[in-house]
């Protein structure tokens, strides 16, 4: 089941462009205000001014600079879409520690501050989504984590974790936060390339569906799960 977004406040992270961009305008077709954030302020501004959503403009590199961009928004939707992709030959051995931080900034780190400074207030006012876009090679099982990309896929894995974590921190929705990740697949944006299989709109759905879930504190919806094309899937 789901519920209208009317009346909610979504934040989307990486809303500039791909998968964040068409999160951003699906929550804001059912309803949502929708703050998208990135750090190219031009493609924002066009991004969210064709939604009718506000544009905060922060490269979320900055980590350290994060609770302070976002401080005094009341946020009830949380979408973590932002990420980068480390080289392609960036095996763990041959990894630099530089690159390895960077990765983890943006996939991990950012994800962690937007949680810490938001979900707060969720909790307090029993109603919030939280929604991490995950990728299928920070899984556990499948291709997750089987040699190459170590700082992108040890990331993603990371953020697993922490939706897992949370999720159980929080009650498993009896606090009224639902927690989830989701693998949107491999789409056709700038990090997928223009060949990938699959569509932004495609990869999009889940989040979306994610965001708008029905659920109650006395009643809640499955969550601290890992979710494809809207069907649970393994860690």
């Amino acid at each position: 089941m789901t519920e209208e977004l009317s009346g909610r406040t979504a934040l989307v992270t990486g809303a500039s462009r791909g998968l964040g961009r068409a999160i951003a305008a699906g929550l804001a077709s059912a309803g949502a205000s929708v703050i998208g954030v990135a750090r190219d302020g031009d493609a924002l501004g066009a991004a969210m001014a064709a939604i009718g959503g506000r544009a905060l403009v922060h490269d979320l590199a900055d980590v350290d600079g994060i609770a302070a961009r976002v401080d005094g928004l009341e946020v009830d939707v949380l979408v973590n879409a932002a990420a980068v992709m480390s080289a392609k030959r960036s095996r763990t051995l041959d990894t630099s520690l530089g690159e390895w931080r960077d990765v983890r900034a943006v996939d991990l780190d950012a994800p962690f501050a937007l949680v810490g400074a938001l979900v707060p207030g969720m909790a307090r006012r029993r109603w919030g989504r939280v929604v991490n876009l995950s990728a299928c090679l920070g899984r556990m099982t499948g291709p997750g984590t089987a040699g190459g990309l170590a700082p992108y896929r040890v990331a993603k894995a990371g953020l697993n974790a922490l939706t897992r974590n949370l999720a159980h921190e929080l009650a498993l929705g009896r606090r009224g936060v639902l927690v989830d990740a989701t693998c949107p697949g491999h789409c056709r944006t700038d990090m997928g390339g223009p060949d990938a299989p699959r569509s932004v709109e495609q990869g999009a759905d889940t989040a979306i569906w994610l965001c708008g879930r029905a659920s109650s504190p006395s009643d809640p919806a499955p969550t601290g799960r890992l979710w494809e094309d809207r069907a649970e899937v393994p860690w």
